[in-house]
């Protein structure tokens, strides 16, 4: 089992400071439906734990090359899901 503690609002915080993104483009890159669902990890009295899946989904976004994007989506899609890859490379490292 791999173990997994989440990062705190403080860092999901951070990490939107450092890329100079709003909440809207957080919410984008972690692909949740907008800044109200994104601020959900990151205030509020009781803020959600950001998933491991979401995570790794946003850090692959963010170091990845298209091309490799691009093979996940390949292999998505032959799994069977329906998937355009060149939406999955629309970050990058800043």
């Amino acid at each position: 089992m791999i173990k997994y503690v989440p990062p705190t609002p403080e860092d999901l915080n951070r990490l939107k400071a450092q890329l100079g993104y709003s909440g809207e483009q957080m919410a984008e890159l972690a692909s949740v439906s907008g800044g109200q669902q994104w601020r959900k990890y990151t205030g509020g009295a009781t803020p959600r734990d950001l998933g491991m899946h979401i995570l790794f989904f946003m850090a692959a976004r963010l170091v990845l090359p298209p091309e490799q994007l691009q093979a996940i989506a390949d292999k998505m899609a032959e799994i069977g899901a329906e998937v355009d890859g060149t939406a999955l490379a629309g970050h990058g490292q800043k």
